[in-house]
Formats: structure tokens, C-alpha cells, sequence
């Protein structure tokens, strides 16, 4: 493996998703939730970016100026080339975390965001972190960050050593990454299939187990098998972030805000009693088995008076990205899943039907002839907002300024869709943020963007470029595609 990698899995590239929590739209709905200032301006850092279409899809959706690096070149290359293409304000280099933080030329930050990076550095880079972000935060800023975390990864802990003990031990290295891998996997899942005592004590295991071995092997080596790798409880972390003056606001995950979605009446009656605040973070874990947090900290917590809160939160705009015919009424984030009331719920889609965004105030105002409480209107639109089927709407302003970017952005990565499944998101102004849009759909915008207009043109068009391999459930995606899908992409600006 290169030096340069510093026991960092460089081989197989990162996947290519798009992390709602690092846009800084839907931060600001959860500030307003937990009752804070949120931060205001619009310059913001991605440390660590993996391929890099987070950072590019909420640069070219917000028109705002990011920042960001990622230690693989191959990756770092990716991410500019996507920054090229929608000519949106991304600054982004593959140099090192040392190198990085130590450029004179960065402007301070209104946020900065690492994904999954805490758990898979070194104390070294660690240092380096919370330096950084003592030094480039803003007061008032804030942080985002996300990292594997006890108890959750309690159990598989030791599986985890044992697979990168086998890789490491086991398996021959002109293999391949991919392959050593998939070797390491099998040895752990058969030895675990011998009935173990530490399966008999640990009886979640084997179905940890069977999903690892349908995962990808992309998934698998950033995950499982860097050289660094630190399941963190949560006031290990805060007495990490203290050099940096920041302090907890408030979860990332929306349904996280609302106790009694997550916990029973009473767990939520004994986190009440617990008045520190990293032990009350601690025991919540331990209710939910958490096993991945994301958190917003913020360097200067300021309250706002509950009258402020209120008037902001009402008029904080909303859209749906679903067609009502489609919302879920189950979120599911991490760990937790929660069966919604629909008779609470579907007033709220059935005002955001027409895929206009509205404020929480007009909800709260057109659901009150539903019997609903401006409260449950809230609640709902977090819950719905948990699944990101419900998405907080910026400015139209801000919105109309990004919409070229995000044409331009969407178009590259529609046509890169031709050549293979990899990116399942594309931009949207309205959102400020990502939409997930699967490889078959965006064959058949590219389709649509070519001239073919009818369910069977479509159809053969995906086909032909790897969308599917049965004519019949290509033939049902394309027509549900047409009848449901596509107006609310139009909705949503992310095609024209």
C-alpha cells in the first residue's frame, strides 16, 4: 500500500454518496428546532470529502463558497472534475490534513463538516482537526461531525479484528484489495457459523454478519478495514472538541429531536433526570444502541427567546420530494425505526401535494381544519423530513441564483450515468441539497433529453445502457417514472 496512504484503504475508492447533514439548509431547521441562532454567511469546508459529490452537489445547490480536501488523488481529481463541470465555488485539493491546515491562504469557516473521518484517522490527524477548527471556525460557526460510536459497534467489534486480522495475516497481497476482502469476510462468517460462545452471547451477530456480506466491497474497506479505526463514545469526543471552544447544539438526525418518536415514555422520563449533558448523550445511546452519530456542534451557543424561535420556525420554508403517492410512512435513521400515525401525517403531504414550498406556518395554519396542533405540524414535518421525503426549501432568491449550477452539475453527472450505476443523487436549488435519483431514472432522463419520449423508447434506451436487465420491471420504472417521478424533478429544478 502507497506510504502516502498512511493505512488508509487507497485502492478502492469511496462511494459516492451525497451526507444531507453536511448542507447547510437542512442545519439550519434542526438550529431553529433545538432553539439556537444559526450560523449565517456561507463559507464552508469539507474535510475529507471522499469522491466529493456531496461537496459539489452543495456548492452548485447554495451558491456558496466550499472549501475541501481528500488525501486520494484519484478521488480528489473526481471531485474537481465534477466542480469544473458545474462551475460552482469548490476549492478542492488532495493534500494531506497537515498540508491542508497548514494553508495561510483559507479564510475562516461559517461550517465545517467531516463525515465519517473522525473514526478512521489517527490521534495525529485528530490534533490536527481540532486545531484546525479552533483556528478557522467563526464564532458562531459550526461543526458537523459523524463517527461510529458505542454501543452500537459493541458486538461487532471483535469481528471487525478478526477480519482485518485475517486480511492482514491470511491473505495474499497481489490479490487485490477487493478479493483479500471478500476472503476476510467468509473466514469471520464461517467461524461464526461454527456456533460460537461469542455468538450464543451475542445473539444480534449473525444478522450483523449477513448483511456485511451482501455490502459492497467499496462500503467494506473504508469501513471495516483502514488501519485507524476508533468507535468513540460521545464524551470522548466532547473532551477531544473542548481545545476547540465548541459545544454540542444538537443532533444532526432530525428524528433524534423528537424523544418520544425514539424512546419509550419512560426513557425519555429518565433522561430528564439526567442533568450532564455528555452523560444524558451517553445514556440515549445506550437506549437506541447507537451505533453512528451526527452532530452539530457550534463555537458560541446563543438560545433563542422561545417568541423569536416560533416566529422563525414558521417561517422556515418546506417541499415535498416525494410524490404523495410514494411517502413512506416509516422513518428510519441508523438504528431507529419508527411506524408514523398517517392520519397525523398525511395533512401535511396532502398541503405539500403540489410540490410548491410552503412555510411551517402556512402547515401549521391550512392543518389546523385536519384537528392538528401547530406542534404535531412541526413534529411531522421532522419525522417526514427524517427520510428526506419532506426537505427544508430555501430562499427563492438563493434558489434562482444556484439553478444554473446546478443545471450544468446534473446534466454531467445524468451523463456519466451512461457509462455505469455509481452516482444516485442529483442537485436541487429548491433544496439546497441532493436529491436521490437511481441510476435507471437518470437512463431515462437522459433518454428523455435525447428524444425519446414514450414508455417503450425509454425502456429499450435503459436497457441498452445497464439499466436493468427484465424488460417487464424496466417497462413498470419507467411508467411509474413518467406518471409520478418526473414532475416532481421538474418541481424541484433539478431537470428543466
Amino acid at each position: 500500500m502507497p506510504d502516502w496512504s498512511a493505512g488508509y484503504v487507497s485502492d478502492i475508492g469511496y462511494t459516492y454518496g451525497v451526507y444531507a447533514e453536511l448542507g447547510p439548509v437542512r442545519m439550519r431547521l434542526a438550529f431553529l428546532n433545538a432553539g439556537l441562532v444559526p450560523p449565517e454567511g456561507g463559507c464552508a469546508c469539507e474535510l475529507g470529502f471522499g469522491q466529493g459529490v456531496s461537496v459539489n452537489v452543495h456548492a452548485a445547490a447554495t451558491g456558496s463558497e466550499w472549501h475541501g480536501t481528500d488525501f486520494n488523488p484519484a478521488q480528489a481529481g473526481f471531485a474537481r472534475e465534477l466542480a469544473a463541470a458545474s462551475g460552482a465555488d469548490a476549492r478542492l485539493s488532495d493534500a494531506s490534513f497537515a498540508e491542508f491546515c497548514a494553508r495561510p491562504d483559507l479564510p475562516d469557516f461559517d461550517f465545517i463538516g467531516m463525515h465519517g473521518v473522525w473514526s478512521w484517522v489517527s490521534d495525529e490527524n485528530r490534533r490536527l482537526l481540532v486545531d484546525f477548527v479552533r483556528r478557522k471556525l467563526k464564532v458562531g460557526g459550526v461543526l458537523y461531525v459523524s463517527y461510529n460510536t458505542q454501543p452500537g459497534w459493541a458486538a461487532l467489534c471483535p469481528v471487525r479484528e478478526l477480519m482485518t486480522r485475517h486480511f492482514a495475516t491470511m491473505t495474499v497481497p497481489s490479490a487485490g484489495t477487493g478479493q483479500r476482502i471478500a476472503e476476510a469476510v467468509d473466514f469471520a462468517d464461517r467461524l461464526l457459523g461454527t456456533n460460537p460462545g461469542f455468538v450464543q452471547a451475542n445473539p444480534t451477530v449473525p444478522a450483523r454478519m449477513a448483511l456485511l456480506k451482501e455490502a459492497d466491497s467499496a462500503y467494506l474497506a473504508h469501513e471495516y478495514f483502514n488501519r485507524d479505526w476508533q468507535p468513540m463514545s460521545f464524551p470522548a469526543v466532547a473532551e477531544w472538541l473542548a481545545p476547540a471552544k465548541v459545544e454540542f447544539a444538537c443532533p444532526a438526525t432530525y428524528i433524534e429531536h423528537i424523544d418520544s418518536a425514539v424512546v419509550t415514555p419512560e426513557q425519555a422520563a429518565f433522561l430528564k433526570e439526567v442533568t450532564d449533558p455528555c452523560l444524558r448523550q451517553m445514556a440515549f445511546d445506550f437506549m437506541i444502541n447507537q451505533q453512528f452519530r451526527r452532530d452539530y456542534w457550534v463555537r458560541g451557543a446563543r438560545r433563542l427567546a422561545p417568541l423569536e424561535r416560533a416566529r422563525l420556525l414558521r417561517q422556515q420554508r418546506v417541499v415535498l420530494a416525494m410524490s404523495p403517492e410514494d411517502v413512506a410512512y416509516t422513518v428510519k435513521a441508523g438504528q431507529i425505526e419508527v411506524g408514523l400515525n398517517e392520519a397525523l401525517h398525511r395533512p401535511v403531504v396532502e398541503a405539500l401535494a403540489d410540490h410548491r414550498p410552503r412555510t411551517i406556518g402556512e402547515l401549521q395554519d391550512s392543518c389546523a381544519a385536519a384537528g392538528l396542533s401547530s406542534v404535531q405540524v412541526l413534529q411531522a414535518v421532522f419525522l417526514l423530513a427524517g427520510t428526506q421525503q419532506v426537505q427544508p426549501a430555501q430562499d427563492e432568491t438563493v434558489a434562482g441564483r444556484a439553478r444554473a449550477a446546478c443545471g450544468r452539475l446534473n446534466a454531467h453527472l445524468v451523463g456519466l450515468a451512461e457509462h455505469g450505476p455509481g452516482i444516485h443523487y442529483l442537485a436541487s436549488p429548491v433544496t439546497g441539497g441532493g436529491i436521490p435519483v437511481p441510476h435507471v431514472h437518470q437512463l431515462f432522463l437522459l433518454g428523455l433529453a435525447r428524444g425519446h419520449q414514450n414508455v417503450g423508447e425509454l425502456v429499450a434506451f435503459a436497457l441498452a445502457r445497464g439499466g436493468g436487465t427484465e424488460a417487464a420491471v424496466v417497462e413498470r420504472q419507467a411508467t411509474a417514472f413518467l406518471q409520478r417521478r418526473l414532475g416532481v424533478l421538474r418541481a424541484l429544478a433539478v431537470i428543466d
